[in-house]
Order: C-alpha cells, then sequence, then structure tokens
C-alpha cells in the first residue's frame, strides 16, 4: 500500500475518497473486468435486438426503444455481483484486513467499494446508450428526460449493490459471491417488465413482478424516456432505493464489523 493510498482521519466522506480512488487506480489495471463490465450490457442491446426484436410487437413503442431502459436496470441489477466479487476478492487478499489497522470508518471502507461500482455501472450505462442510439433508440421526452431516467437507474444500482456487499461478506470465496449475486439477479430481472410488458404474463407472476423493484425502476426510466404517467413508478423507485440502503448498509457495516472481530 503506498502512501498515497494510506487513508488519514478525516471522516466518512474523506474516507470515502481516498479509498474510492484507490480502486479506481487499482481497476485500471486490469482492464479484462472493465471490459467485461461494459461488454454485458452492450451484448443485452443487441442480442434482443437482433434476435427477438422482429418477434417483439410492442404497441406505441419500437422494441428498441421499450427494450433500452430495460437493460439500463439489468446492468446494474447485475453489477451485483461485481460488488460481491471484488468484496470477495479483497477479503481474500487480505486488502480490507490491511486497512483495518489503518484509522478509517468501516463503513467507508464499504461505502467506497459501492461508489466506484457505481462509477463502473455508470460508464457502462453511456456505452450502452451509445450502441442503443446506433441501432435506432430514441428518447420521446428529449434530453431532460433521458438524463432523469440515467440518474434513476443509476441510483437504483447504488442501491443494489449494498446487496452486493452483503453477499460478498457473507460468503466464503470469490465463486460463491459471484454465483450468490447471479442466482439473486436473474428471477428478479426476468420476473419484471424488462424485457415484455407484464399483462403478457400469467396472473399469480403478474402480482410479483408488477411490484419489484426491478420493475418499479424499468417503469420510471421508460415513463422519463418514451412518455406516458411517471410520478407513481418514479416515486416507488425511489422509495425502493431509500429502503434499500436503510436497511443493507447498516446490516453490511454491522456484517463487516462481526467479520473483523472473527
Amino acid at each position: 500500500m503506498t502512501a498515497a493510498d494510506r487513508p488519514r482521519r478525516g471522516g466518512l466522506l474523506a474516507d470515502t475518497w481516498v479509498l474510492t480512488r484507490r480502486n479506481t487506480r487499482r481497476h485500471v489495471r486490469a482492464p479484462s473486468q472493465l471490459a467485461y463490465s461494459t461488454a454485458l450490457p452492450v451484448m443485452w442491446v443487441l442480442l434482443f435486438v437482433y434476435v427477438f426484436g422482429g418477434a417483439m410487437k410492442v404497441p406505441g413503442a419500437s422494441y428498441v426503444d421499450f427494450l433500452l431502459p430495460g437493460v439500463l436496470v439489468l446492468s446494474v441489477a447485475f453489477g451485483m455481483a461485481n460488488t460481491a466479487l471484488g468484496l470477495s476478492d479483497d477479503l481474500a487478499s487480505g486488502a480490507l484486513d490491511r486497512f483495518r489497522s489503518q484509522p478509517v470508518s468501516r463503513a467507508a471502507l464499504l461505502l467506497a467499494r459501492v461508489c466506484f461500482d457505481t462509477v463502473r455501472n455508470t460508464s457502462a450505462l453511456l456505452v450502452a446508450i451509445a450502441v442503443g442510439y446506433a441501432v435506432g433508440f430514441r428518447p420521446h421526452q428529449g434530453v431532460a428526460g433521458a438524463l432523469a431516467a440515467l440518474g434513476l437507474t443509476v441510483a437504483m444500482g447504488f442501491a443494489l449493490s449494498w446487496i452486493g456487499v452483503l453477499i460478498g461478506l457473507s460468503t466464503k470465496d470469490a465463486e460463491a459471491a459471484q454465483t450468490g449475486s447471479v442466482l439473486v439477479a436473474i428471477p428478479v430481472m426476468f420476473a419484471s417488465s424488462t424485457f415484455v410488458p407484464v399483462t403478457t404474463m400469467p396472473g399469480w407472476l403478474q402480482v410479483v413482478a408488477a411490484n419489484s423493484p426491478v420493475t418499479q425502476a424499468v417503469d420510471a426510466a421508460r415513463a422519463l424516456t418514451l412518455g406516458g404517467p411517471a410520478l407513481r413508478p418514479v416515486l416507488a423507485t425511489v422509495a425502493w432505493i431509500v429502503g434499500i440502503v436503510a436497511v443493507a448498509m447498516p446490516l453490511a457495516v454491522v456484517r463487516y464489523r462481526g467479520a473483523a472481530r472473527a
């Protein structure tokens, strides 16, 4: 650990800033990880537009316009795996143990991990939007609506990353952390409005899918980009974001402190 990487007692925000910069420098040296997180949303866009797009009919919009907001939320949901994997790697390598001996807030160690992954998610989303635009996506509500949808999606990714932190702290190795995150993300993502309208699902599944945080985030992003009633899904998404962070963040800090004493 270099002197620049060593946190100094400066409060939660200062410690988080130093550790986030450390995570950023470290991962810039591993371009394969950055390429993977960027390639996944691009793959989703191209796969569904060109393989399934001809068979999908969405009233009032092209399928790519319907699809892209869902792909953005899908990407940040799968970003949980990156958070869990990165944290598990830090635990296995002893990096977090070394930071425990420094005068740094325990919460800052975890918050810096989530902040870095939020930055990484945002860069991947921007690439996916560019690819979506290249294959025909057009926001019907202008730049302001598109930026609002992007901001809400990034905030949802921030919240979901705390679930990734919990998974990473609760598993014994990186493989288990990644597997656990994917097993959580897949049913939540596909039992939602990400790829198809919820109304096309069986009645019992519609109840579950319509009230999931992913569906609310996707519906909010679609309303902000395509038009339609936006207030209810936006408020529901904000409520889910606040609720997830309020529950998962304290649990993660408690879990990390427990691991430190073990």
